[in-house]
């Protein structure tokens, strides 16, 4: 399948609404921002590999998604109870719209969304973030259980398709993998779309195969925008196609009418 091409990006004036396109450097990725998981006495601390990620591209979303992935990601790798507690109730919000899952009200710290200048007083965006945010904090959860290592890295191999496209069977063209991955493409609904990556991500947790969610939470907020849809579905295509992965040809995967149905 062929996704459409992304755009380039627009400017980065003062219009607030590109606001989420602009370069932001993301702030505390060592999870050393207090915000109710003390490190664990008598443990060495827990190394962050995406502490010197700087993305472009990026806004509000993305930014509050990593800090608390970090926090928490830390804190799970430590053993910390809380932590541990925290991604159980997680998990059973995975695939969920917030309004859903009440046990989760209060749990994450969304607080840098409706303080961020081009998100606050907008209630339509903040709703999209708030979508977001809490679908890439639920995929996460399920995609860490019983993972000793990080399931949220940064890069370009994390992004969802090339970290799709190095899932055990992915270089078949008619296998299960790539047909999940074009019906997710071909999603009409946040319902929809939230389903098949939870598919997708249930197999990148078999597979111990990491992905960025902070990336994934700001392309989900902005595929919740009917114009900027075929710009995120570019952005996932494109990287699935980038990714060779080791002792494989290139293979031109064109679009099988059937597989978008």
């Amino acid at each position: 399948m062929t996704f459409p091409d992304r755009q380039p990006a627009s400017g980065t004036g003062n219009n607030r609404n590109n606001r989420d396109d602009r370069d932001i450097e993301l702030h505390d990725p060592d999870g050393r921002r207090e915000r109710g998981f003390a490190a664990t006495k008598g443990r060495p601390p827990v190394e962050n590999r995406t502490a010197t990620a700087s993305y472009q591209e990026w806004g509000p979303v993305a930014q509050a998604t990593h800090n608390e992935i970090a926090r928490l990601q830390n804190a799970y790798l430590a053993d910390q109870a809380a932590a541990v507690a925290a991604l159980a109730r997680l998990r059973r919000g995975a695939g969920k719209p917030p309004h859903q899952v009440p046990d989760l009200w209060g749990l994450l710290d969304t607080s840098p969304l409706y303080e961020a200048d081009g998100l606050k007083d907008r209630e339509a965006d903040l709703v999209r973030a708030e979508n977001a945010f809490h679908l890439a904090l639920t995929l996460w959860a399920l995609h860490q259980q019983s993972r000793g290592e990080r399931m949220h890295l940064s890069g370009t191999s994390r992004e969802l398709g090339a970290a799709v496209r190095q899932i055990k069977g992915a270089e078949d063209p008619g296998g299960p993998v790539r047909k999940r991955f074009v019906r997710l493409g071909s999603s009409r609904t946040l319902e929809e779309l939230s389903d098949r990556l939870r598919e997708l991500v249930s197999l990148l947790r078999r597979d111990s195969i990491p992905l960025d969610y902070a990336l994934l939470a700001q392309q989900i907020y902005r595929w919740q925008r009917p114009a900027a849809r075929d710009m995120v579905r570019g952005s996932w295509g494109r990287s699935y196609q980038a990714h060779q992965p080791k002792n494989s040809a290139t293979t031109d995967f064109g679009t099988d009418p059937k597989d978008a149905q």
